[in-house]
């Protein structure tokens, strides 16, 4: 069980990396794509962040997927990935479990998912209202 605890962590660590690495690219595309504070080109870059943060969570629920499979904690990739989305996402439904040395895992894979889908509301509320209150600035520009 403490070698799955370890694998746990690894892989929350790995999660908050690949979600530090996207939400900086993000930035960096933002600074450089400046957005007309109209209702259509707002939508435009709302929808593609929104896409962005959606890919890195599809990505980090590939990470722990991976992980269950080399394990041997799921018969198969394509029910590991299920498993994860539905752990990560705190959905939960039980029709998969993990066997008991594997058990604490999926609760931190859920601990991890709260924590990143948290970071990535706080990025989108921040592009948000970035791009509507920029005082002394044109609206959109980071």
């Amino acid at each position: 069980m403490l070698r799955a605890l370890a694998i746990a962590w690894g892989l929350m660590a790995v999660c908050v990396a690949i979600h530090a690495a996207g939400v900086t690219v993000s930035l960096r595309w933002l600074r450089h794509h400046e957005t007309v504070p109209q209702f259509w080109p707002l939508t435009r870059r709302f929808i593609q962040v929104a896409g962005g943060i959606i890919l890195l969570h599809l990505v980090e629920i590939m990470v722990w997927a991976v992980a269950y499979r080399l394990a041997g904690a799921m018969p198969d990739l394509p029910s590991a990935a299920y498993f994860s989305a539905v752990t990560y996402t705190t959905t939960g439904y039980g029709d998969l479990v993990l066997p008991q040395d594997w058990r604490l895992v999926g609760g931190i894979e859920a601990l991890t998912g709260i924590l990143m889908c948290g970071w990535s509301t706080g990025f989108f509320f921040a592009v948000v209202s970035r791009s509507f209150d920029t005082p002394g600035r044109p609206a959109g520009r980071w």
